[in-house]
């Protein structure tokens, strides 16, 4: 790639995530009432699995980031939240379909874990995000 864009987008929250995680929960406390454990301990599993669904639908939608952006060089800029800038290397990303996951580590030592969704997102932005990771994810020696 002669030429790599920056690439840059204002993030938020995905809306769609706490609906996923809730038909997740839904199925997991379904599976929990039809299996083969006593009352007390279908009580006691059901309620530890609300609890871990709860905390995970609080951490999803608390963000840390505001805005985010991808130079040309493959370091990542951070605009956070609390309207402080950082560097940040990407750790690791995933392709989902039309979701991708990105796990970065900020300089600071942070983890952050962008998570861009057709709710969040424009197709046009994942689409060069996906092109611009197909190439990173690429051996060396095949470039």
């Amino acid at each position: 790639m002669t030429s790599a864009p920056a690439i840059g987008f204002e993030y938020r929250p995905s809306r769609w995530l706490p609906r996923v995680l809730a038909i997740v929960l839904l199925l997991a406390l379904v599976a929990i009432a039809l299996c083969g454990l006593s009352g007390w301990a279908k009580l006691g599993l059901a309620l530890v699995t609300l609890a871990l669904a709860g905390r995970g639908v609080r951490l999803a939608s608390r963000t840390l980031v505001a805005a985010a952006g991808w130079a040309p060089d493959g370091g990542w800029s951070m605009h956070w939240a609390d309207g402080n800038d950082g560097r940040a290397q990407l750790e690791s990303f995933r392709v989902l379909g039309a979701w991708i996951l990105l796990r970065l580590r900020a300089a600071d030592g942070r983890r952050v874990v962008l998570l861009l969704t057709p709710d969040n997102s424009d197709a046009d932005l994942r689409r060069r995000l996906r092109m611009r990771l197909a190439v990173q994810a690429e051996p060396p020696d095949s470039r």
